[in-house]
Parts: structure tokens; C-alpha cells; sequence
């Protein structure tokens, strides 16, 4: 079968990732999303990441009734912080009757040569790229891509966070069960 992997912290996963996540399906080969929840990303600092037990349950309310989606907690049991190809190599270890690509960003793919191993993840894995304005693909590493115009929405991770901790509304930015889940467990507050 043929599985886009879709990284991220999701903190919180929100309307936009899943837009593009459903934009992908449609345009592509792809049967189904993995969705995989990074408990630490190498690259981000960031001290309000939430919880990753929380963040995946976040993910599982996101998506609990389409079939399209997975949420992977796959990266929780592997070493920290969490590098793609030690994902990847679990992944094909584990799951070897699948195909497996990659989803990102093009500002994601601009700095995919920093990444731990990049040879190996571009040298086995296709890149699916959406476009994410100011960030245009250009494929100096010579990777195997598709680029796809997924319809992006101005909503950031970031931006959620911070209208939490000012008490004001995330309706329509996250799904409804997500800001219910968010909101009995007073996510983000602190």
C-alpha cells in the first residue's frame, strides 16, 4: 500500500494540516496519511510543546471517523529527539509491504539537507512537497519530489497557543472535538 508519512508535532494538529493532508490524498496515489506525532523535534526549542501522549490523542480526535487517516505514535518508543530516518528505517522494517513518501512543506524541504542521513531519506523515499508561501522548491539535492498546491490556510501551531493563554476562541481553527479536548483538559494555558 501506498502511505504518505506526515512528521509534525502537532501542537495542536489544527484545520490546516488537515486540509493538506486531505488535499494530498486526493491528488495523489496515496491510499492513506500516517500521521506521526514527534515527541522532540531536533530543530524546535520550543518549551509549550505539549505533551506527546496529549498531542496524540489531540491527533486520534482529529481524525476519529475518516479511515483516510492514521495517527502514529511510532516515534515514542524510538530514541530522542527524533530523527526521520530512524523513523523510516523502523517503519521499513516493521511494515516492509508498504511504500512509504514523505509529506512536507517546501520551507521543510529547503533544509532537508541538514537533516540527520538526508542521502538516505531522499536516496528510498519520494518527497511530496506542498508549496508554503516566500518558500519556493528548489531541488538542489536531487531528490526524487512531487510538488503539490494543497490550499493553505494563515493557521499556525503558534498562533492557537497563543490565543489559548489569552482566553480567546480557536473555534474553526481546530476540529470541534480537538478545541473540546483542549479546552476540559485546560491544554496551553500555562
Amino acid at each position: 500500500m501506498n502511505i504518505g508519512l506526515f512528521f509534525g508535532s502537532f501542537n495542536p494538529v489544527h484545520t490546516g494540516h488537515l486540509i493538506i493532508a486531505s488535499h494530498i490524498l486526493n491528488e495523489t496515489d496515496l491510499k492513506k496519511i500516517w500521521i506521526i506525532i514527534s515527541p522532540l523535534n531536533p530543530f524546535k526549542t520550543d518549551n509549550s510543546l505539549l505533551d506527546e501522549n496529549a498531542r496524540f490523542e489531540l491527533v486520534k480526535a482529529a481524525i476519529e471517523n475518516d479511515k483516510r487517516f492514521v495517527a502514529s505514535d511510532v516515534e515514542f518508543q524510538l530514541s530522542k529527539p527524533s530523527f526521520t530516518i530512524n523513523t523510516l528505517n523502523y517503519l521499513k522494517e516493521n511494515y516492509s509491504e508498504n511504500k512509504f513518501s514523505i509529506i512536507m512543506g517546501s520551507d521543510s524541504f529547503q533544509n532537508l539537507h541538514l537533516w540527520n542521513n538526508f542521502e538516505s531519506i531522499i536516496g528510498e523515499n519520494k518527497i511530496l512537497i506542498y508549496r508554503r508561501p516566500g518558500y519556493e522548491v528548489e531541488n538542489r539535492i536531487n531528490a526524487e519530489i512531487e510538488i503539490l498546491n494543497a490550499p493553505l490556510l494563515n493557521i499556525s501551531s503558534t498562533e492557537i497557543r497563543k490565543l489559548i493563554k489569552q482566553g480567546k476562541s480557536i473555534r474553526y481553527l481546530v476540529p470541534e472535538k480537538v478545541r473540546e479536548e483542549i479546552e476540559k483538559n485546560q491544554y496551553y494555558r500555562r
